[in-house]
């Protein structure tokens, strides 16, 4: 068994809302419950009691009751969860109406605004209005591609409060990556800002933005937020839509209104990662999304009235999601746009104090950084604020681990997380009541039925495998965007185990309960924890005409990935920098900076399946030195060698 690092308090236990709920379904249910690995396995066996519970405790508002809290058929994917019933997610995350802070909105360049619960709402109010007199009803949907700031969390809540559907992107994603995801799903308004700041750089967005109208006919309405282009002005910019600036779109007052809608309704549309083609476009249901969250923020996370969140993500990454739904447990959030490392290290840590969070989220890789540079913050700052300290998008470190509790704080959580954009939260989580043990996740989410399996579907424990979920659960997806016969659906959770969930993930579940997170399972790339799928990569650089073929992966490189693009080059071309500089630049201008490889290696040969499938996952294994698989399919498999022990990797 691991080192344990930290183990909560007896005290700390007592007042932990997990304890209530325990106390709660003890209470109701007549029966023993004595630690989380049987609060863990009742929620599984019995998820009609479960869920329901979560729904009494978390005080879910249904406009109309429920016939029953689960109809299913044989297996997966076939649940009816909650059906009859209506409810609004706005109205959850808008039920405190009083003077604390709400939300603060942080960028950057040190500004620094806040709304209030009463001032949120009235700003949700005023936008709601607009949105209907711009013809905004159920089913519509609102895109938005906008930095991490207040505004966007207003939009997102006005949307919601109508049962209009809500999609969003980051500022950092070139025009195509927007397209790519927007023009599937025809938009009738879209949000954006002029320009963004990062790393101290005021980044103007006009041309791109009039590329992306161009390419958007369904749109009707473009809400145009200045953010770092103050001097914008709406003939700037150019579509047959009505453009109006943020400020004149609405005006602040009066109570919101909440449509109700089915449990099933679509909430949200967020995007894989585009590994084998254009990007598919995940859609979220209402009371899905908000019954995993209430559950995650309320019980997992500990978090309720007085605490504050903070979750370092762009509006592109679920984690958005995910960090604003705090609101419905009656906490507050922190938002924060820009670079976390500008202008300096610290930047983050200072906003702990500043703001006095009590859970703070980030990724392995800025854990790391803060360690590289040195930085010892619990020498340099308070922190007594902090309970728990968040961490998702790639496996952390036993070395990371070892930094937080030894330079960070002593008495901490430290809560490795893992699920995905697929179900908008997790598969395993924090867990107030278990220990925390070096380099393991603490253990399964509630209501979650995860297990690892072997290649032939048998559940493993020491061993790794894939990671499954064998129960319906409401955070599934509803589906994909234009999949009627929820073909894609099926061929992406639930062709390797049919009527099991299989994530992607490479996972094991250890003897004692925790889990560990191998990986992904497939192509998926993860620099710096962001997921970024191979297709969009390859589609531009099949825009540079030197270029006949390539191949890109994720190398295992200082506790973190690195983007490795090997590249086919025409006869008489050489891989000089000039060539070099020009992919990155396509690369970089068309998707995000993270996209942008850290090596290009010249080959000769792409090894391709014999359908014609490039195999990502062979090259991967072949560059760390490990065995490739099922070489039979390969037409090529001799061109895997060149692939071996290359120097250019080394350094």
């Amino acid at each position: 068994m691991s080192d344990i690092l930290w183990q909560p308090s007896a005290e700390r236990i007592s007042k932990t809302r997990m304890e209530a709920f325990r106390r709660f379904i003890i209470k109701r249910h007549h029966i023993h419950l004595d630690d989380y690995p049987a609060l863990h396995q009742w929620s599984i066996d019995q998820r009609v009691a479960f869920w329901q519970a979560i729904v009494d405790f978390f005080d879910i508002r249904f406009h109309d009751q429920p016939d029953a809290v689960l109809v299913e058929g044989a297996q997966m994917p076939s649940a009816e969860w909650f059906p009859g019933a209506t409810l609004n997610f706005a109205e959850h995350l808008l039920r405190r109406r009083d003077d604390a802070v709400a939300v603060i909105a942080i960028g950057e360049n040190g500004q620094r605004e806040h709304l209030t619960w009463a001032e949120l709402a009235e700003h949700v109010a005023g936008f709601q209005n607009s949105l209907k007199a711009a013809g905004v009803g159920l089913g519509d949907r609102v895109a938005a591609c906008m930095p991490n700031t207040w505004q966007t969390l207003v939009a997102m809540l006005g949307t919601t409060s109508l049962g209009a559907i809500w999609s969003c992107s980051s500022p950092d994603f070139g025009t195509q990556g927007v397209i790519d995801r927007f023009g599937q799903i025809e938009p009738k308004v879209l949000i954006t800002c002029a320009g963004y700041r990062y790393a101290g750089k005021d980044i103007d967005q006009t041309a791109k933005v009039n590329e992306i109208l161009d390419r958007l006919p369904s749109l009707q309405q473009l809400i145009l937020v200045p953010y770092a282009r103050p001097q914008a002005r709406i003939e700037q910019f150019h579509t047959r839509a009505n453009v109006t600036l943020w400020d004149d779109f609405y005006d602040i007052g009066g109570e919101p209104d909440f449509v109700p809608v089915p449990f099933a309704h679509p909430l949200y549309i967020l995007y894989s990662s585009g590994t084998t083609g254009v990007p598919k476009c995940i859609v979220h249901s209402t009371g899905g999304v908000l019954l995993q969250h209430v559950k995650e923020h309320g019980l997992h996370c500990d978090l309720g009235p007085g605490d504050r969140l903070f979750y370092y993500t762009t509006c592109g990454w679920m984690m958005w999601n995910w960090l604003v739904s705090a609101l419905a447990v009656g906490s507050a959030v922190v938002l924060y746009d820009g670079s976390p490392f500008h202008p300096a290290p610290r930047r983050l840590i200072d906003l702990i104090n500043d703001e006095r969070i009590s859970v703070f989220g980030t990724s392995p890789k800025f854990i790391a950084t803060l360690e590289t540079h040195g930085i010892k913050p619990r020498e340099s700052h308070d922190l007594s604020s902090l309970k728990t300290l968040l961490c998702t998008g790639s496996a952390l470190s036993p070395q990371s681990y070892d930094y937080v509790y030894r330079d960070l704080k002593s008495d901490l959580c430290l809560a490795s997380m893992s699920g995905g954009t697929d179900i908008v939260s997790c598969f395993v989580n924090s867990n107030p009541f278990e220990p925390v043990r070096r380099g393991e996740i603490q253990g399964k989410s509630l209501g979650m039925a995860v297990e690892v399996w072997n290649d032939d579907g048998k559940p493993v424990i020491g061993e790794k495998g894939e990671l499954v979920c064998t129960r319906h659960f409401p955070a599934m997806p509803i589906g994909f965007w234009n999949d009627p016969q929820q073909e894609k659906l099926h061929a992406s959770y639930f062709s390797q185990f049919p009527g099991v969930w299989a994530q992607g993930d490479y996972a094991e579940q250890l003897p004692h309960g925790a889990m560990m997170i191998h990986g992904r399972s497939d192509a998926v790339l993860n620099p710096g924890g962001v997921r970024i799928g191979t297709a969009e990569i390859y589609r531009q650089v099949e825009k540079v005409p030197q270029v006949l073929d390539s191949v890109a992966i994720g190398q295992q490189w200082q506790d973190d990935v690195r983007v490795v693009l090997f590249v086919k080059l025409r006869d008489g071309v050489e891989l000089d920098e000039a060539l070099q500089q020009q992919i990155r630049q396509v690369i970089r201008a068309n998707t995000t900076p993270r996209h942008v490889p850290a090596k290009i290696v010249a080959v000769t040969d792409i090894p391709r399946t014999i359908s014609g499938k490039v195999v990502e996952l062979a090259v991967r294994n072949v560059v760390h030195g490990q065995k490739v698989k099922n070489t039979d399919a390969l037409a090529n498999p001799e061109a895997l060698e060149q692939f071996r022990d290359r120097p250019e990797l080394a350094f």
